[in-house]
């Protein structure tokens, strides 16, 4: 007769097995993270409103020893060291490895900021931390057979390159007195042509229970935020910002009735993630829309990506209970930049003029001329490691960087992709400002400046690299 200690241990092996043969498993959890102590402190200045609640939102996958959660803050973007915390915190919980783990922000300008200490930061932050933890955490331990499938489907008119090449003689200095081949958001009588492309490629992963019912779907479109979030007149007749998730936040309140109609599906869990938008907006240079009520455009981007998303959903043929589940992390060692030594003598120059004199050359004079003298000195942080994920779910990959990344290193890989099916989530796991590939490095723009662009010309070609070789790996399996 066998003992109870050995019976015991024959179930655990048999329930591990039979969860392995199941299949693909999933699970979903959205968690609220609007700020709850005021003021908090958005771009606008000091606020006590909340126009649409924030989120983090999650959907975990499984299938076998193979595991992926991908996470999505309302916010403009997530810390490096943020995300580590909350990592180790559910890998303490769940058993599950921090590789296994995506965390990006939608790139929202109307989330709580930093740069104070004031209760309703702290309070936020803490919020906002726990928020990560519990959804990611939730959606690993809610985990129940599931298929998935993904396609995609194009949404082309909100999709505008705002990097533009101008009439000879109306480009205006760039923050070192200089002048850039490109401008970002110039006016439109001296515009000639777009200095980039677009990527109005919208995709989807939509995961179902086994008896079809919809559980969670993950889009991804490459589009910076929208704004025209409403404001609030105070007492004293100045208007005050409210913060919003924008159009990820309205995206994600009306997907489900795409889904299911005038009866959306319970405990539906759907995102959309931000994809290589360092330089797309949604403003039309070319051409002339009527003005909008406050929340409007907002309501009618989120509008048109659902339809979109809703056309791909319809274009799935057939969903796959037991998908490949895998992912991999790399760090990737990347060289902070060295201005030359006629850039930080331009910089000195500048930062010894009258503060009103220096802003007349360029508005981000300052700023730029301080980071330049900073980078070209002993104090150059010299090098930093970045992370970079690759997840396989099935034939769809998906691929992230901790930047916000200019559209064409996204056309790129997707282009070089061993997939059918590929997008990139941009802020993902830290931000580290705009990365340009080095053809866009070459044309100036903001995109570009020292200080909103930290690291060498080559950053992109050394991350593309890393994640087309774990893309590699992924296929192999």
């Amino acid at each position: 007769m066998k003992t109870p200690c050995i019976l015991i241990s024959l179930c655990l092996f048999a329930a591990c097995v039979s969860a392995q043969e199941k299949g693909l498993q999933a699970g979903t959890a959205a968690v609220d993270i609007s700020p709850t102590v005021f003021p908090i402190q958005l771009r606008s200045g000091p606020s006590s409103h909340v126009h649409d609640p924030l989120h983090v939102r999650a959907v975990a996958f499984q299938n076998g020893e193979g595991r992926a959660v991908i996470a999505l803050v309302d916010d403009i973007g997530v810390g490096r060291e943020m995300t580590d915390a909350a990592k180790a915190a559910v890998a303490a919980k769940t058993g599950w490895k921090v590789e296994e783990m995506l965390v990006s922000g939608t790139h929202t300008h109307t989330a709580p900021k930093g740069g104070d200490t004031s209760p309703g930061r702290i309070a936020y932050e803490t919020r906002r931390r726990e928020g990560v933890i519990e959804a990611l955490a939730k959606a690993i331990a809610s985990l129940e057979p599931a298929k998935v499938g993904s396609a995609s489907d194009e949404e082309a008119t909100e999709v505008h390159n705002r990097r533009w090449f101008l009439k000879p003689g109306t480009m205006e200095p760039n923050p070192l007195g200089g002048l850039d081949q490109v401008r970002t958001h110039a006016p439109r009588q001296n515009l000639v042509k777009p200095a980039g492309p677009t990527d109005p490629e919208l995709c989807v992963v939509d995961v179902r229970t086994r008896r079809g019912r919809p559980l969670g779907l993950i889009a991804n479109w490459a589009l910076h935020y929208v704004g025209g979030i409403p404001e609030v007149t105070g007492k004293d007749g100045k208007k005050v910002g409210m913060a919003s998730a924008d159009y990820f936040g309205e995206f994600a309140r009306i997907m489900p009735y795409r889904i299911g109609g005038s009866k959306p599906p319970e405990n539906f869990v759907t995102f959309m993630t931000n994809g290589a938008a360092g330089d797309i907006n949604n403003i039309d240079f070319e051409g002339i829309r009527p003005p909008r009520a406050p929340f409007e455009q907002v309501q009618l981007v989120a509008g048109k990506a659902a339809d979109a998303a809703w056309r791909a959903v319809n274009k799935i043929k057939a969903y796959d209970e037991n998908p490949v589940v895998a992912m991999r992390q790399r760090l990737v060692t990347l060289n902070y930049r060295v201005p030359t030594q006629e850039e930080v003598d331009q910089a000195m120059r500048l930062l010894k003029l009258p503060r009103k004199e220096r802003e007349a050359v360029n508005s981000r004079s300052t700023s730029v001329a301080n980071v330049t003298v900073l980078y070209g000195g002993k104090e150059n942080p010299g090098t930093e490691e970045v992370i970079v994920q690759a997840v396989r779910i099935g034939d769809q990959a998906i691929v992230s960087m901790p930047f916000e990344v200019l559209v064409e290193i996204g056309l790129d890989i997707k282009q070089k992709s061993p997939f059918p099916h590929t997008f990139l989530i941009e802020l993902a796991n830290g931000g580290y400002g705009y990365l340009p590939p080095p053809n866009q490095h070459e044309l100036g723009g903001y995109e570009t400046w020292l200080g909103t662009s930290r690291f060498e010309k080559e950053a992109s070609v050394k991350l593309t690299k890393a994640l087309l070789e774990m893309l590699q790996e992924l296929k192999s399996l």
